[in-house]
């Protein structure tokens, strides 16, 4: 049986929202200008010389020139078809792909399953390999004719088209993979291409005149990496940009009361976190990381730095989602029973520790500050530093730091909770920041991975997620909001709180 669209198996509480401005079209709508260009603030800046296995693969999703086979639908919380049109899982570890017919890569080039099958071993064959599409979920991808991809996974895996929908997934022409890395300009599918670069500050892209999805109606535009979320607050409001991404909350009532900005709001599967580095003392010990746990208020957090905008954290999941914890409630402060825990753990330490907050989120540098001074009353010293993901992420991936304060949406790998599961937190996890190892927790996992039943998976998601909070991994602080902020003159714009889509077809500018 094929599967031209593989309806979600796990019900997300995320809300694409397009705005009011959106309905161009109509007898009533304002006209276009079709030689328009915006200009987006993208909080992340790409830092891998545009490997397709690294977080560089979202700015050219965002920038629209990176297509993958599959695509997932926010509105409609399901797997639909990009560059292959249907699938179907023609075995129990294979699945066959057949590809989109007409479709050329912006150099000229065919699409075909020769390319396609080129560029997924690629990310395959990475020295540091995707956290969504890896060796250990995807064992081969072969040509089986001009139009058919076949991808065979290790185990059977119901969840393969999720994978394909993943930045990583990405196909690029293969002119593009080159002895000195990717090469993305002039080499995508998407409806724009790539034409500049000011290395780590913009990506110029124009339209792609022959994009087979239709009429494009910008004539293109400068995607900015501005790291600094009041920065990109300021410019949306100014003009200099058209449209800004993940608006800090502490800019949110100046934006709001502006009538030449909207603000696109969702729920978003996103959760700040304070992590412990699980490997390494004080925080291999339990006691040590309940005892943070307990310390920390962290309804008064979101109340008071995130302004609203957020809710306490009750765990490693938002209490609306399907594999929530049952009963769950946000962790009770018992400052006295975290005293005891750390004395009773025999904590000791020469120098404070380290609190590293992400530059990328300005509230986090207020977050870090409560933080220390709660962990002073339980007796634990600590120095908060401020630095931007980019530049420490290389530290983190080595275990060699104390606390960070970042944030991780859930979903962003794969739109589903089993690709966080198995990247954040298992043992061999690629993106384990915690330096946890539970086999007990493993075990979960990877009988939650091949379930094709979708009660027992998120059965399985729930009692993986209250094994976290039972042995205390980190502190998850508070669930967010994804929250962009618009130019009034700006029509087409759909939110994706997965951040994968920006700068789309149907996005434009009104004259």
């Amino acid at each position: 049986m094929k599967h031209p669209r593989l309806k979600s198996l796990a019900a997300l509480t995320l809300v694409a929202l397009g705005l009011s401005s959106c309905a161009a079209g109509g007898n009533d709508a304002p006209a276009v200008d079709s030689e328009a260009r915006l200009v987006v603030d993208n909080f992340r800046a790409p830092v891998s010389n545009w490997a397709l296995e690294s977080d560089d693969a979202y700015v050219l999703s965002i920038s629209g020139c990176l297509e993958t086979l599959t695509r997932y639908d926010q509105k409609a919380q399901e797997v639909v078809p990009m560059l292959a049109t249907e699938w179907k899982q023609s075995a129990e570890k294979t699945w066959d792909f057949t590809l989109r017919e007409g479709v050329t890569f912006q150099d000229g080039s065919v699409l075909d399953a020769q390319s396609v099958t080129d560029a997924l071993n690629h990310v395959l064959k990475a020295t540091a390999p995707a956290r969504a599409v890896n060796p250990k979920t995807i064992s081969a991808v072969e040509a089986l004719d001009e139009n058919t991809v076949r991808v065979s996974t290790p185990s059977a895996d119901p969840l393969l088209p999720y994978r394909m929908a993943s930045v990583n997934a990405g196909v690029l022409s293969p002119a593009a993979y080159t002895k000195d890395g990717i090469d993305p300009f002039g080499h995508c599918t998407g409806p724009f291409t790539p034409v500049s670069e000011q290395a780590g500050q913009s990506l110029t892209v124009d339209r792609n005149e022959n994009y087979w999805g239709g009429d494009v109606k910008l004539a293109g535009g400068e995607i900015r990496f501005i790291t600094e979320g009041p920065t990109r607050a300021t410019q949306v409001q100014t003009g200099e940009a058209d449209i800004s991404m993940s608006i800090p909350a502490t800019s949110l009532a100046t934006l709001e009361a502006d009538p030449a900005v909207e603000l696109a709001k969702a729920d978003s599967p996103r959760t700040s976190t304070l992590y412990l580095n699980n490997s390494r003392a004080p925080f291999d010990n339990v006691d040590v990381r309940r005892a943070v746990t307990k310390a920390l208020d962290v309804s008064a957090i979101a109340d008071s730095v995130y302004e609203g905008a957020a809710t306490g954290a009750t765990g490693p999941f938002a209490p609306s989602e399907p594999w929530a914890l049952a009963d769950a409630q946000v962790p009770a402060t018992d400052v006295e029973a975290a005293k005891k825990l750390v004395e009773s753990s025999g904590f000791t330490r020469d120098k404070p520790l380290e609190i590293i907050a992400i530059t990328e989120r300005a509230e986090f540098a207020a977050v870090g500050t409560i933080i220390q001074e709660r962990l002073k009353q339980i007796g634990i010293e600590s120095t908060v530093v401020t630095k931007s993901y980019g530049a420490v992420e290389p530290q983190l991936l080595k275990g060699d730091y104390d606390m960070l304060l970042s944030q991780r949406n859930r979903m962003i790998d794969i739109a589903n909770p089993i690709g966080f599961l198995q990247a954040d937190y298992t043992c061999e996890g690629s993106y384990n920041l915690s330096g946890y190892c539970n086999p007990e927790y493993d075990k979960l996992v990877s009988a939650a991975a091949a379930e094709k039943d979708e009660k027992a998976r998120n059965d399985l998601y729930r009692q993986a997620g209250q094994l976290l909070a039972d042995d205390a991994v980190n502190v998850w602080l508070v669930n967010e909001q994804a929250i962009d902020g618009v130019r009034t003159e700006v029509s087409g714009y759909v939110q994706d709180p997965l951040t994968r889509y920006v700068m789309t077809k149907d996005l434009a500018k009104t004259k």
